[in-house]
């Protein structure tokens, strides 16, 4: 029964980890309500927000009308794709930003980027520090702290 005692302490450790990194990362929905979608100002929107490795942007369209395109900075100075930029289609695309530094996105279809500005520009830092918390980032604290309580009553 004692040897059983450490494969519990290195179940719990993995569980803390796995929920504090769960904790760390921040969905951004680009547009917020609006998602992506034409005459939206997305430099305004990405303005007040930091973005760090890590976070998620999720893209929420008609995929009929829209699609993201990860593109370079001249490629959106000038709303031109090359045929190797990945496109998303699906509608409901999330991209986890894996990278520090500038990254570049904007719709693909019809003249969407440059008649309709359907474009944006982030600057990406290194992996930050927790969000503050939120009244779902408490909750989830406060479960995953019950939970360790639970699992180290179970245990001890």
């Amino acid at each position: 029964m004692a040897s059983a005692a450490p494969s519990r302490l290195v179940v719990l450790a993995i569980s803390m980890v796995l929920f504090s990194s769960v904790a760390m990362a921040t969905d951004f929905v680009v547009g917020g309500e609006k998602g992506w979608t034409l005459d939206f100002n997305y430099t305004e929107w990405a303005q007040d927000k930091v973005f760090h490795v890590g976070d998620n942007l999720l893209f929420n369209y008609d995929n009929t009308k829209h699609n993201v395109v990860k593109v370079n900075g001249t490629q959106f100075q000038e709303c031109s794709f090359a045929p190797d930029n990945e496109v998303l289609s699906s509608g409901k695309d999330t991209l986890t930003l894996k990278a520090e530094g500038k990254k570049w996105y904007a719709c693909g279809k019809a003249n969407h980027c440059a008649d309709h500005q359907m474009k944006f520009a982030i600057n990406v830092l290194a992996a930050g520090p927790a969000p503050a918390p939120s009244s779902a980032n408490s909750v989830m604290a406060s479960l995953s702290g019950v939970l360790v309580f639970a699992i180290a009553a179970i245990f001890a």
